[in-house]
């Protein structure tokens, strides 16, 4: 039996906790962020229960688990960790094991070549924010499957066919990407929030962050963000939903550019990494 969990603020729990448990004769599976909803989803089919424990609104570098969703923990087969140093899994993961030490652990970034943090002062640290990427979300998707298979023999066959018609559908997203952003080699990507570096390095795009340290940009910071929309010609800047967007309204006030909501957390990942292929295409 497997399980998966998602939780999030208190209201949300009550909407998307469905008590999973083995009574259902699913199995339990326990994701950290939105984009593996869709994946184990997709790779589990209806063998799966899933739960998120960052609800897509929140932020998982700042996030704090409820302790009713560590209750929920408890009842899982799998957890599925993104595996990058992403504070919300860096702080919590320790207890989140504690809670089910029999639970299988997936680190879904497995296989991933990890790359340094494009932002200024963070140089020195790893980019956790691999999952924004179509080609590792693969390699994520294979590692959910893998995981499913061990906890599940019996059902290998179904969990393939199934991780097969996902690959099928991530490739025509990378294609279809590659496509919509020919043209844009080297073209500046103003972000609030500098989740985008995987897919920058792999689309030819040049992500500019106006957030530091996951902190608020400074009076001074804004600033030099404008600065560099008006030597850029940037016509278009990116706040995210998780984020106050007034600073990303500013920077685009004082240069005429447009501003369009991305997000890197979506829990429907084909159609979110559409509509951000769109909105980049824009830039």
């Amino acid at each position: 039996m497997i399980l998966i969990i998602v939780s999030g603020v208190l209201g949300y729990l009550a909407l998307r906790n469905s008590s999973p448990n083995s009574s259902n004769g699913k199995i339990g599976v326990v994701v950290s962020i939105g984009p593996e909803m869709e994946w184990a989803n997709a790779v589990g089919g209806d063998k799966v229960d899933v739960t998120l424990m960052v609800p897509a609104n929140a932020d998982p570098h700042t996030y704090e688990p409820l302790p009713n969703q560590l209750t929920q923990v408890s009842n899982a087969k799998i957890y599925v960790e993104i595996g990058s140093p992403l504070e919300f899994e860096t702080n919590y993961m320790d207890k989140i094991r504690a809670t089910n030490p029999n639970m299988l652990i997936v680190n879904a970034s497995q296989g991933i070549q990890l790359i340094p943090n494009s932002a200024e002062n963070e140089t020195d640290t790893m980019d956790p924010h691999d999952w924004v990427d179509p080609k590792n979300a693969k390699i994520m998707v294979n590692n959910i499957y893998n995981g499913l298979v061990q906890v599940d023999p019996a059902d290998k066959d179904y969990f393939q066919k199934n991780r097969e018609q996902y690959l099928h559908q991530l490739d025509e997203l990378d294609r279809n990407t590659t496509d919509l952003l020919k043209g844009k080699q080297e073209t500046d990507i103003l972000v609030y929030h500098p989740a985008f570096g995987y897919y920058a390095k792999d689309y030819n795009l040049n992500q500019v962050g106006a957030m530091i340290n996951d902190e608020e940009p400074s009076p001074q910071r804004i600033a030099m963000m404008v600065n560099v929309a008006k030597q850029n010609n940037i016509t278009v800047v990116y706040s995210e939903p998780q984020y106050d967007p007034k600073f990303m309204q500013s920077i685009a006030s004082q240069v005429g550019a447009q501003v369009l909501t991305v997000n890197d957390l979506d829990e429907h990942y084909l159609q979110n990494m559409k509509n951000i292929a769109i909105a980049f295409s824009k830039a």
